[in-house]
């Protein structure tokens, strides 16, 4: 659905923003890649992050949150533009907004025209000269630092962003571009990009405070994404022997091969197989203790940034949003990464926490990333032109706990277009030429949370099938459009 911004807010909605406070509230986005929504709050209790579950207490975490492709340059493209992907926009990971979308409004660019500060810390946009001009300062460890080949920054941040601290690792990867998929160095938390990037934020929020400005401030965090690099002392909150293989560690049964995602990204990695190979089950284990260890230095750097702004007396006016732009599949169908139709792929966490809230809440309504850019609009009355987006706004589920969300959300993974709603997950694979549909599957969430079992072609499911496939091509048909 498409909606045409002009941002006439009713009353109901923004009374308390203008009651609280006669300033506009500030913004801080802390951007994840690559997490699930795995995380104590959302019923993980094998994970430890208590900072990101304080977050989720006093605000409001959506249950239901879906990204609109799970790949990361491409998901931040979508999100940022409020736009969905299509089969010319919003492809892959290399996405650059200013190349498919060149005459896109943006949200931050809307922040900087409505007077507001706008800071991008770490990866926010997939590349780092990507709309620069969104921006009134663009930084990322290292990115700007003097380098001895003269690589432009993007390229030189791009050699780097790895970054190992063990000796032999960094020794690998200088010499092939390439180490270990997972890094265990006793080292303290500012010593990885990740900690050098709270360290930024930190700095930035100090000098916000003293300036009095108003701010659009993002931390974009590496972590949990490849290679799993932690200090010791994450990894050390779990015991290896608690640490489990999925029970679904297998493909689906009837999967149709154009389903089946080989894990590219992993494979990239030393010690890992090649492609169609099997991890083995201790280094799938070692995997997937990296991914928690991650998750959980993250949440450590979180909540340093959170204690700061309290302590600065900004948490007064300033709305946290915290999400990721897609999931993970840390072997679940045998699969591991990203940009697959399955929940562990699509699902995201979503938090927003914002002082004008009168009262905290989990919500259960079905809402997609590109819902995030209006709802910010919306929570901080900015004026824009008007403007197509195709999300909406999340504002009424701040305020009131149990509405009812979407009716379903779109995802689109390379030729494999997603219908989502609450009970089913629903996807047509299509001819690179036409919409031809080459499989399809369908998972019923009624009965197999945990999509093992491909339903689509069986006979006392055609009804659905039929239903949301008329619905697929009836509303998102100029999505599936291939340009001729």
């Amino acid at each position: 659905m498409k909606v045409f911004l002009k941002f006439i807010f009713s009353i109901g909605f923004v009374f308390s923003l203008i009651a609280c406070s006669q300033e506009k509230p500030n913004v801080l986005l802390l951007y994840m890649d690559d997490l699930r929504p795995e995380l104590g709050c959302y019923g993980a209790k094998h994970i430890h992050s208590p900072n990101i579950d304080a977050l989720a207490d006093k605000g409001i975490q959506f249950n239901n949150a879906y990204c609109n492709v799970a790949v990361c340059g491409a998901s931040r493209a979508s999100m940022l533009t409020g736009l969905r992907p299509t089969r010319n926009r919003f492809r892959d990971y290399q996405t650059f907004v200013q190349v498919d979308t060149p005459n896109a409004i943006t949200l931050p660019q809307v922040f900087k025209n409505n007077g507001y500060t706008t800071i991008s810390n770490g990866k926010i946009y997939h590349h780092l000269d990507d709309r620069m001009g969104d921006w009134d300062e663009v930084w990322r460890p290292y990115a700007f630092d003097k380098n001895p080949l003269d690589l432009k920054p993007t390229d030189w941040w791009q050699s780097l962003w790895r970054d190992y601290q063990q000796v032999k690792n960094k020794s690998i990867y200088k010499n092939t571009g390439t180490g270990p998929a997972f890094e265990m160095a006793d080292v303290p938390d500012s010593a990885y990009i990740d900690g050098l990037l709270t360290q930024k934020v930190l700095s930035d929020l100090e000098k916000l405070k003293n300036s009095g400005e108003t701010f659009l401030l993002t931390a974009g965090f590496i972590s949990p994404h490849l290679p799993f690099n932690a200090p010791e002392r994450h990894w050390q909150k779990y015991i290896r022997q608690d640490i489990k293989l999925p029970e679904n560690n297998h493909r689906p049964i009837d999967e149709p091969d154009a389903a089946i995602f080989h894990s590219y990204e992993l494979r990239q990695y030393t010690d890992i197989p090649p492609i169609k190979t099997r991890v083995p089950d201790e280094t799938a284990l070692s995997l997937i203790h990296g991914y928690y260890a991650t998750v959980s230095y993250v949440d450590a750097l979180v909540g340093k940034i959170l204690d700061k702004l309290k302590e600065l007396e900004l948490d007064k006016n300033t709305i946290v949003v915290f999400l990721s732009d897609h999931g993970y599949n840390l072997q679940e169908h045998g699969q591991w990464g990203k940009w697959t139709k399955h929940q562990t792929s699509i699902r995201v966490p979503l938090i927003i926490s914002s002082p004008f809230i009168e009262k905290s809440h989990s919500s259960d309504a079905l809402v997609e990333l590109v819902d995030v850019f209006p709802t910010l609009i919306e929570l901080c009355q900015l004026s824009v032109p008007e403007i197509n987006l195709e999300g909406e706004s999340m504002v009424p589920h701040l305020h009131k706990a149990g509405l009812k969300g979407k009716p379903y959300v779109l995802v689109n993974n390379r030729n494999g277009f997603t219908l989502k709603n609450i009970r089913y997950n629903y996807t047509e694979f299509l001819s690179a030429k036409d919409t031809s549909i080459l499989a399809r599957t369908l998972y019923d969430h009624k009965t197999d949370v945990n999509e093992n079992y491909n339903v689509a072609e069986k006979s006392e499911y055609q009804a659905t099938i039929n239903e949301l496939h008329n619905i697929l091509h009836a509303k998102y048909s100029e999505n599936m459009k291939v340009a001729k």
